[in-house]
């Protein structure tokens, strides 16, 4: 690792890093509109931090998915979510469709990667999880970019 101190870029324009809070107050109170449970709402969060290896952001979702009820078990299995019987047919259309956001770089959000979670969400929830992934990202983003601390 650098020994360059960085610069935190939430206290550097906090303007813009509070337009972002208020992106993702909109996009949980969309996703709860939507009927998306906030549990779920959660683990997407957490999806998306692992899929991008945001340590300040996981150990956050994660707390507060604990905090609000959350299964430990369907945390521990979350990378391999495809592979286990925990998740509702709305969860894994919702971690499907986030993983496929998170992943644009890699080929865009795919019809196929759409048409999954259309068949199972709804128009309003589709919507809710793509803002939910877009925040995440950018959170994930500044905290990275930024090496926002991590220590036990």
């Amino acid at each position: 690792m650098s020994s360059t101190q960085r610069v935190n870029v939430g206290k550097q324009h906090p303007g813009a890093y509070k337009a972002l809070i208020a992106l993702s107050t909109e996009a949980e109170t969309a996703a709860a509109a939507a009927g998306l449970d906030p549990l779920l709402t959660e683990l997407l969060k957490i999806r998306t931090s692992q899929l991008n290896g945001c340590a300040f952001c996981l150990r956050m979702h994660t707390r507060d998915a604990l905090k609000k009820g959350e299964n430990p078990d369907r945390i521990a299995v979350l990378p391999a979510w495809a592979e286990t019987g925990y998740f509702t047919g709305t969860d894994r259309a919702a971690l499907r469709l986030t993983e496929a956001v998170t992943r644009v770089g890699e080929g865009h959000v795919s019809d196929d990667e759409y048409d999954a979670a259309a068949t199972v969400l709804t128009e309003e929830q589709i919507s809710a999880v793509v803002w939910l992934a877009v925040v995440m990202n950018a959170f994930n983003r500044v905290a990275i970019t930024s090496r926002y601390p991590v220590s036990g």
